[in-house]
């Protein structure tokens, strides 16, 4: 099969090229601009062109009938490369279509990570554990990996690990051996415009899975023990881990692990005491400076009950993410902010966003926190980098958090 990849050097398509590479299937594909993605891809012998203005989707079918044309979701309809391979009569699938194949098509047992916060985190858990219990595995996870690349396929392997995402409902092309739900909390309003549709879509996940694994506080929608283990708030295990999520996190993963027959519960806790993280899921950049890519209400309350764990004295800096997002949860940021000794707020982030909406400033979004007298506006520039290394000097953690431009600025700050 000779399959293109669209947005070959993006973080979801890139991992999945790999994967497709690795699994016997002839692969090239192209980006708007070369990456440390693209350049890995092409080591690895991938074409890799750079430029979309369709040509190179010609020539490549000229040469060789292109089977399936791979896109994500950000592609828009009218994108020379989409509307030419249509024009070609060349398959056109977003890339969880072309996954769920190759599971297939391999004969691999998926396990699942869905979940509305931690996926990636578990999903790195997950693949942590059984690697290090010497199990040859596949799999896909949603960020780079301090321990191996994003994406592995293994020709040894029997099972695929996969962050399996709810947005645009790509979870539901999976019916998986076992589903891990990290936590389920309402969201992708663009997807799903009510609460409802998106429990629904949780359930019918669920439902097409021969076991699930989660907290009983999300079993929305009655998964029962004939089909899942849905544990009690009191049941998360004495696991060495920083952070109440993280040992909610493990938890699951270890009751994965016994599941799958795999490992005893002991052996699993002490694998995953020592799991090293995932990139931008609080990853340490230097003395008293973390990374993390939470950007919802939950998920920096989580992140700053971890770095409280630490440290008495936390300052966050945060760059909300899409201002259609902030509209939808604006009056959920209350309480998320009172671990924090100190927080400056940056600009949202935009990005896919409705033109028709007001942009909402910090001010605004500032108003309803209830201790927001310790959260200051603020922009990415050198006034706000000299308050970071103030506070770290001082002993205090700094912590930056957003799905946008303020891990790279960080990054670019610290290689100065």
């Amino acid at each position: 099969m000779n399959i293109y990849f669209s947005g070959i050097g993006g973080v979801g398509i890139g991992p999945l090229a790999e994967i497709a590479f690795d699994a016997g299937y002839s692969v090239q594909g192209s980006d708007a601009q070369e990456s440390r993605i693209t350049r890995n891809l092409q080591q690895k012998g991938i074409s890799v062109f750079i430029g979309q203005d369709g040509s190179a989707l010609q020539a490549a079918h000229d040469t060789e009938a292109i089977d399936w044309f791979v896109y994500t979701s950000a592609l828009p309809a009218n994108h020379p490369e989409l509307v030419l391979a249509k024009q070609l009569g060349i398959k056109t699938a977003k890339r969880d279509e072309l996954l769920a194949h190759i599971i297939s098509e391999k004969n691999l047992k998926l396990i699942a990570v869905a979940g509305t916060h931690g996926k990636t985190t578990t999903t790195g858990m997950m693949v942590w554990t059984m690697k290090q219990l010497g199990i040859p595995i596949s799999y896909s996870v949603g960020s780079t990996l301090t321990f191996g690349p994003s994406g592995a396929f293994d020709p040894a392997s029997n099972y695929f690990i996969y962050e399996c995402d709810e947005f645009d409902r790509n979870f539901l092309h999976f019916s998986p051996t076992l589903s891990i739900i990290t936590s389920i909390d309402y969201d992708h309003a663009d997807t799903y415009p009510t609460q409802d549709d998106y429990l629904q879509a949780f359930g019918q996940f669920c439902n097409q899975s021969t076991m699930t694994v989660m907290w009983q506080a999300d079993n929305h929608f009655g998964v029962t023990a004939k089909n899942g283990w849905v544990l009690r708030d009191d049941e998360v295990a004495d696991i060495r881990l920083a952070g109440a999520h993280n040992r909610k996190n493990a938890t699951l993963v270890m009751k994965a692990i016994e599941y799958l027959g795999v490992a005893p519960n002991e052996k699993a806790a002490e694998i995953l005491a020592g799991f090293p993280g995932t990139d931008r899921r609080f990853e340490k950049l230097g003395d008293n400076l973390y990374t993390d890519y939470g950007h919802h209400p939950a998920e920096i309350a989580a992140t700053l009950q971890l770095a409280h764990e630490l440290s008495d004295h936390v300052v966050l800096v945060y760059q909300p993410h899409q201002n259609v997002r902030q509209h939808e949860i604006r009056n959920d940021y209350k309480d998320s902010f009172v671990l924090a000794e100190k927080v400056f707020w940056l600009p949202t982030y935009l990005s896919r966003e409705d033109p028709t909406l007001a942009i909402l400033t910090p001010e605004q979004l500032i108003e309803g926190i209830s201790n927001k007298n310790i959260i200051q506006p603020a922009e990415m520039n050198d006034e706000l980098w000299h308050a970071i290394a103030n506070a770290r000097s001082e002993g205090k953690l700094v912590l930056c958090m957003g799905a946008g431009s303020i891990d790279a600025w960080i990054r670019e700050k610290l290689s100065v």
